[in-house]
């Protein structure tokens, strides 16, 4: 393969636009975009700076906003592109001293799930890799036996499935240590309790009923929470 080296900054759509404009020049098009850019800035919510909230999130979800909008077009027009929102399970899970970082991952879950929808008729596959990896970032964190085993090469196969043709669309892929994961967002099938004066009391003693996970699904789009609850009261209703 050919590669070609940029030093262009993520959070300025400038400098990106220009960087896309070199590869469409050399390449004449644009299939796979990853979006991999990252940094850290870890401390309790208590103790960091609104600066370096903001900068972790300008890094992390709007440097791939950034990116994506500069290619989007691009690939719609072709029929054809794969791109890649790395999350990360502090995002998915939560990690302690890492609320900014946990947000733009999380974000970059939700914008990996509506891009998605959009893309698709477009064949536009859109995916969220969350890797565990010794990065940079986690020198000094693991001791060098964990790092070794978390080397950057075995996240490799997760992405070049993710960039397939065959690629799926919507996937949430965790790799790490030559082992694979999925993870979802999931929604219980819940209770109806109606919206009388008791049901904040009610609601209350019932939770582990609403957190039963017997049943639950991955909604197809956000809209299937309020189809579900509208139906449920309608079924309620009618009794």
């Amino acid at each position: 393969g050919e590669a070609m080296a940029n030093g262009a900054s993520v959070t300025d759509i400038e400098q990106v636009q220009q960087m896309v404009d070199e590869a469409i020049a050399r390449w004449g098009r644009v299939d796979i975009l990853i979006n991999n850019a990252g940094i850290l800035r870890d401390k309790t919510f208590s103790k960091m700076s609104l600066d370096d909230f903001r900068t972790v999130i300008d890094v992390h979800l709007m440097g791939a906003v950034n990116c994506t909008k500069a290619v989007w077009d691009i690939m719609r027009e072709q029929k054809y592109g794969r791109i890649v929102m790395t999350t990360s399970s502090s995002g998915l899970y939560g990690n302690f001293g890492q609320s900014n970082y946990s947000a733009a991952k999380m974000a970059l879950v939700g914008l990996m799930q509506t891009l998605a929808l959009e893309g698709e008729k477009s064949n536009v596959r859109v995916n969220c890799l969350a890797p565990t990896a010794a990065t940079r970032m986690l020198e000094g964190l693991l001791p060098e036996e964990a790092l070794k085993a978390l080397a950057p090469s075995a996240v490799s196969p997760a992405i070049a499935t993710l960039v397939s043709e065959d690629a799926p669309t919507r996937m949430i892929l965790c790799a790490g240590a030559g082992s694979f994961e999925a993870a979802h967002i999931t929604l219980t099938q819940g209770i109806y309790l109606g919206t009388d004066e008791q049901v904040p009391h009610v609601l209350a003693q019932r939770l582990a009923d609403v957190s039963n996970r017997t049943d639950e699904f991955v909604p197809v789009r956000g809209g299937a929470q309020g189809e579900l609850e509208l139906k449920k009261a309608s079924l309620m209703a009618g009794e």
